[in-house]
């Protein structure tokens, strides 16, 4: 190290105290030279995009366990009156195949052709439309095809529903997710398949004459061979003579039900069935001993 002024003492460095001048400034890369890039890709907009969809799964994964998926009753073929419906986001495509020139003969054209010409163009979107323009009314041939698409989207999926619930309404049915989410809210016991609501109740006298008449009646049809019902159409007769009384069953098979859920049943019986009026008398007689606890 020096002493006092003078210019020709030798200095000594003790260590290395000199620090290096960096010339690497903190300043982000300029990428106004690139239309529509204003930031590296990897790894600050990938960064934002993988902390965006972590939040957006965190609100999914909330929602699904806030609001679980409803679900119907365990599938049952013997149940006619049951109507199929698809997820909503599939509903344009359930009510296309309804229309005459895309089922029966047809069904190809509406199930393999439309879907894939949709998709093809989808994929291709990219090679055909160049264009550097990025508003949307410059780009006239791409913009009215995206709108036509979500039109008949929108139209189609607000057709299919309208006609569920309209059919819904004209025979009196409930949706089965909406109807086992109120058994459950009400603390009931929800119909399992066969429309089968209680196991416990079997059937009272099953070797009397009046179980082989109901074998050959029209009450099998929808009251299956068990008497156990179809779900969401048929209750089960199971336990039935605790509701009714023989002369109100032979009223019911002669009239129908009130709410017109179950149609007449004496006549056709006679009719179609071959039985006769003392027949079904007894069989009227049998269905009231149904208890689900024998006096």
């Amino acid at each position: 190290m020096a002493h006092g002024n003078d210019s020709k003492e030798k200095v000594v460095y003790v260590g290395d105290s000199r620090i290096i001048k960096r010339n690497h400034p903190n300043i982000p890369s300029d990428y106004s030279a690139y239309p529509g890039k204003s930031e590296a890709f990897i790894p600050n907009f990938l960064l934002k995009e993988w902390m965006v969809g972590a939040v957006v799964l965190v609100g999914f994964l909330f929602l699904v366990i806030a609001h679980p998926s409803p679900l119907g009753y365990p599938a049952d073929p013997s149940n006619t009156a049951f109507i199929p419906m698809p997820d909503w986001y599939f509903l344009f495509m359930y009510q296309l195949l309804k229309y005459d020139y895309l089922a029966g003969d047809y069904v190809v054209l509406g199930t393999v052709v439309i879907p894939g010409i949709a998709f093809t163009a989808l994929m291709l979107v990219p090679f055909l439309d160049t264009v550097k323009e990025r508003r949307f009314y410059k780009r006239p041939i791409p913009s009215t095809l995206m709108l036509l698409f979500l039109a008949a989207c929108v139209y189609l999926t607000w057709v299919s529903w309208d006609h569920y619930t309209h059919e819904m309404e004209a025979k009196g049915l409930i949706p089965e997710h909406i109807e086992r989410a109120e058994k459950l809210a009400e603390g009931k016991e929800v119909p399992k398949s066969g429309g089968q609501e209680d196991e416990a109740v079997a059937i009272v006298d099953k070797d009397a004459e009046g179980f082989s008449i109901y074998k050959q009646s029209t009450c099998v049809t929808c009251h299956a061979n068990d008497l156990t019902g179809t779900p969401n159409f048929a209750p089960t007769l199971r336990g039935i003579g605790d509701k009714y009384t023989k002369e109100e069953i032979v009223k019911i098979m002669k009239e129908g039900t009130e709410n017109g859920n179950m149609a007449a049943q004496w006549d056709d019986n006679i009719a179609q069935k071959g039985l006769t009026d003392e027949q079904l008398d007894g069989l009227a007689e049998w269905l009231a001993s149904q208890k689900a606890e024998v006096e």
